[in-house]
């Protein structure tokens, strides 16, 4: 393992005031500071000589030279501010030359990126995600990119609930679901607030996955997806009543709800991602 000058709090600041760059808000920007927080993480992920690493929102460089020392195969990152990605390179170059060649930068937003627009395929996702889109960048993340194989991500602490959440938990919505389709999750650790700047109002945890197949189905995951939007959109009713649109009625709703063998008095947080699955394929077979 060939060591990197991991970023410390004062070379952070640095190098963000020398770019004129302020954690912005919109983009959910907190940059961690702490190296020991990046070098655990890194640890946590697990990558091996072969793997390539996704980062997103690599920010000013602190994760990506502790995923750069320990030795994958390369570390693509993303980055939507223009700034922050051309700096990434000379920062890796300045504190790790031996490594700088197995990083790649790529200036783009994470919810619009597919696995055509990267100059590899990579097999693990590790990154600090930004807290207003976290859910939404690792959905996308693990359709668009189909050899994307397992993650480790630092969210918001309740996000990292969700994202975990089994079937009858009070936090089990449309997140949980949805991620389940793809993935296996759990939770890997909590990251304390004060390794962060700026220092958030939230607490982090952190989310490792693992992808798995989804459920057999003849309905498509669009329309298991809408499913699972239409049966949390009304949480606190039944899915008789919660699913009378999505039906067409609440007898339609019920009819359906039978033919896949689930209780029409049951609510969407009781379901798990292979009984959404079938209710959607009952309503193909219904409709043909």
């Amino acid at each position: 393992m060939v060591a990197a000058g991991l970023l410390t709090p004062s070379d952070v600041r640095e190098i963000a005031g020398r770019l004129g760059v302020r954690p912005s808000k919109r983009l959910g920007q907190n940059f961690v500071i702490e190296a020991g927080t990046v070098r655990r993480i890194a640890a946590l992920a697990a990558v091996r000589p072969d793997d390539v690493v996704l980062e997103v929102g690599p920010g000013l460089g602190s994760l990506t030279l502790a995923l750069l020392e320990n030795g994958p195969a390369g570390v693509i990152a993303v980055e939507v501010d223009p700034v922050l990605a051309g700096e990434l390179p000379y920062t890796v170059a300045a504190r790790a030359p031996a490594l700088a060649g197995r990083l790649a930068v790529v200036t783009a937003d994470a919810l619009r990126i597919s696995e055509r627009d990267l100059p590899a395929a990579p097999s693990v996702l590790v990154a600090n995600l930004p807290y207003n889109v976290a859910v939404p960048v690792v959905l996308h993340l693990l359709a668009a990119v189909p050899s994307l194989a397992r993650g480790l991500v630092m969210v918001q602490a309740e996000v990292a609930d969700r994202m975990c959440a089994g079937p009858g938990s009070r936090v089990y919505g449309a997140p949980s679901v949805k991620l389940a389709w793809y993935a296996a999750a759990r939770p890997a650790g909590t990251v304390p607030r004060s390794v962060f700047w700026p220092v958030p109002n939230v607490d982090s945890r952190l989310v490792a996955f693992a992808r798995r197949d989804p459920p057999v189905t003849a309905a498509s995951r669009e329309q298991v997806f809408t499913l699972i939007d239409a049966a949390f959109g009304q949480r606190r009713k039944t899915l008789r009543a919660a699913l009378a649109g999505w039906a067409g009625s609440a007898p339609g709703a019920e009819r359906l709800l039978r033919a896949a063998g689930i209780d029409p008095g049951a609510r969407g947080e009781s379901l798990s991602v292979a009984e959404f699955a079938r209710l959607a394929a009952a309503r193909t077979i219904w409709a043909s």
